[in-house]
């Protein structure tokens, strides 16, 4: 059996063109299922993982989450390394850097650096209690309603991608953005954003990528393919 931990279009991706168990969080309540057999829900921490790979019989793990899941890779990474279940990482690559961004080791050092006084906060609701400090005014988008903290001067626009930089553009001029937020999730979903960004000369912060466990990484679907071949 494979396992995929999946919740990225690289995920859904994969499941379609192998038979393998694929496991979401369940952090979003309608999330884009993938094909074949899907788990809802966490694992129960490192023990409660390699357990269910013994218990599963397990072949391999491919980790195709978000680069910013950085507990759940983690989690995988020790627990495949205690049964002996072969594990890789499937990451998209993340954005290439231009002039001008402004780049930031975390969410909440990005909250310390903000270089304008309206901000269009792309970084998730999980990561809005960090902001909640800060006097500005903030455009944050994401997927479901978030909850308290969260900063006093905020619109929340609930949207679920892809978009396109028209779009951007419009939001962003209506809005009068000053600043953008956002994390190197990579992928072409996010790239609208930036576009738009650069085309209005608005300042960038960007989070970096957690750093990675010492497993094998590919940046493709192709590339997990064919080690799952191997």
């Amino acid at each position: 059996m494979i396992l995929i931990l999946g919740g990225t279009g690289e995920a859904r991706e994969l499941a379609s063109r192998v038979t393998a168990v694929s496991s979401l969080a369940g952090r979003v309540s309608n999330p884009a299922l993938p094909a074949g057999e899907v788990r809802i829900g966490g694992f129960g921490g490192v023990d409660g993982l390699a357990q269910w790979l013994r218990d599963n019989r397990v072949d391999a793990v491919v980790d195709a989450t978000h680069p910013f899941a950085r507990q759940i890779t983690a989690n995988a990474f020790e627990a495949c390394a205690r049964v002996g279940v072969p594990f890789l990482i499937l990451r998209r690559p993340g954005f290439t850097p231009v002039d001008g961004w402004h780049w930031v080791g975390s969410v909440a050092e990005a909250a310390r650096n903000l270089p304008g006084e309206r901000v269009f906060l792309t970084t998730g609701r999980q990561d809005l209690a960090e902001f909640a400090g800060c006097p500005q005014w903030f455009l944050a988008r994401m997927v479901e309603p978030p909850e308290p903290p969260m900063p006093q001067r905020i619109e929340v626009l609930l949207s679920r991608g892809p978009f396109v930089v028209d779009g951007e553009l419009e939001l962003m001029r209506s809005r009068r953005i000053d600043v953008l937020v956002t994390k190197d999730s990579g992928g072409s979903m996010t790239s609208a954003k930036l576009e738009a960004a650069r085309q209005l000369r608005v300042p960038v912060v960007i989070v970096r990528r957690p750093p990675l466990p010492p497993a094998q990484v590919v940046d493709t679907v192709e590339g997990a393919l064919g080690w799952l071949g191997r």
